[in-house]
């Protein structure tokens, strides 16, 4: 589990060389994103639960059967489960933005994902399609770019630094990718 300062040194340390160059502008561009990346890891986490439940009811509208008797949103304990799931990948994915660094991602929640999902017989393209639902919601909390006719009475605007997130957006977009292709 490394952040961006940990993997520049690891990655120094490996070529017996100092910190220079692409890997210092690098790190700086990291301190100057600071505040927008706390901001965003603060919007993202403030609405988890809404992103996440949001994404659930969005993947059961689109797949029906599994509210079924025998689907894997019924009885309600799965149901619990797959909210359970789905906010754990989100809080996976908000510590990957909070430190520049997917490796976590990775080691904790992606490695053996699909696997687990398939013995457990959780269809996986109902899966993706829940993840990419919270991607969008997210990207467009990160983005301040989600409104009241959008939120509905759940939505709550969370005060952002104005500026550029477009960098920040990408990496958020990158991960929740990672998440979808491990499910593939």
């Amino acid at each position: 589990m490394l952040d961006a300062f940990s993997r520049a040194v690891v990655s120094a340390d490996s070529k017996t060389a100092c910190i220079g160059g692409e890997e210092l502008q690098s790190l700086k561009n990291f301190i100057s994103n600071g505040n927008k990346r706390l901001d965003a890891v603060n919007t993202v986490a403030s609405n988890a639960s809404c992103i996440v439940s949001d994404a659930v009811a969005g993947m059961i509208c689109e797949n029906q059967g599994l509210i079924q008797a025998g689907g894997n949103c019924y009885p309600n304990r799965r149901m619990a489960a797959c909210l359970r799931d789905g906010e754990i990948v989100l809080r996976y994915i908000t510590y990957a933005i909070l430190s520049g660094d997917a490796s976590v991602l990775e080691d904790r929640c992606l490695n053996g994902l699909k696997e687990t999902y398939t013995a457990l017989g959780v269809p996986l393209q109902s899966t993706g399609r829940a993840v990419g639902i919270m991607k969008a919601s997210s990207l467009a909390h990160i983005n301040n770019d989600n409104s009241e006719e959008y939120g509905g009475k759940r939505f709550r605007k969370m005060e952002m630094k104005d500026g550029d997130c477009s960098a920040i957006t990408s990496e958020a977009a990158s991960y929740f990718d990672r998440v979808i292709s491990a499910l593939s």
